[in-house]
């Protein structure tokens, strides 16, 4: 099934849209969960929690790539499970908990200017880095983006840790400077 007609399922609220992204996109999420939580049974939560989150953003939002956005919300889930797993000692584990269902009747947090800021600096991000070198860029994205270890990215492209290590703190500085020509204070 086209991404497109996925999409119209979620617009006319139809769970068959759940199925379907789940079995176009359900591997490749897992990968990207995968390589953040490093945990068979966090990841399968992961994944439970994008396809609600999914749901629930579908719409007002009709993204443009079903399968970016599936990443992008998988990733934040992840990441967002990784810091709950990892600060479990502070409040007995229970303060994610209450921010979770304080999260659900206090509006966001962000202003309209913090989000058109966030767009920007995206949109100056992607710009930066169709500028690099293909593998460059390659490198930045899956250290970044899908936060590979700097070994897997050495076996893929059949380099040094070292050389990758290097290459990455090279584009790093080229971005800070890039933005901070732009006006951003990084």
């Amino acid at each position: 099934m086209e991404d497109r007609e996925i999409v119209n399922l979620y617009l006319d609220r139809n769970e068959e849209a759940i199925v379907q992204t789940e079995q176009k996109y359900g591997a490749y999420c897992r990968t990207v969960a995968q390589h953040i939580l490093n945990n068979i049974e966090d990841v399968r939560e992961c994944l439970n929690d994008t396809w609600l989150k999914l749901w629930n953003s579908i719409p007002p939002v009709i993204p443009a790539s079903l399968k970016f956005y599936a990443a992008r919300i998988t990733r934040n889930t992840a990441f967002d499970r990784y810091e709950a797993d990892h600060t479990q000692k502070r409040g007995n584990g229970e303060i994610p908990v209450i921010l979770d269902e304080l999260a659900e009747c206090i509006p966001s947090s962000y202003s309209v200017e913090e989000t058109v800021a966030e767009h920007e600096l995206r949109r100056l991000i992607n710009v930066f880095l169709k500028s690099e070198k293909e593998r460059e860029r390659n490198l930045f994205i899956r250290r970044y983006f899908w936060s590979e270890s700097v070994e897997e990215i050495g076996k893929r492209y059949g380099m040094k840790n070292d050389a990758v290590s290097a290459s990455l703190y090279r584009m790093r500085g080229r971005l800070r400077s890039y933005l901070e020509g732009e006006g951003y204070t990084v």
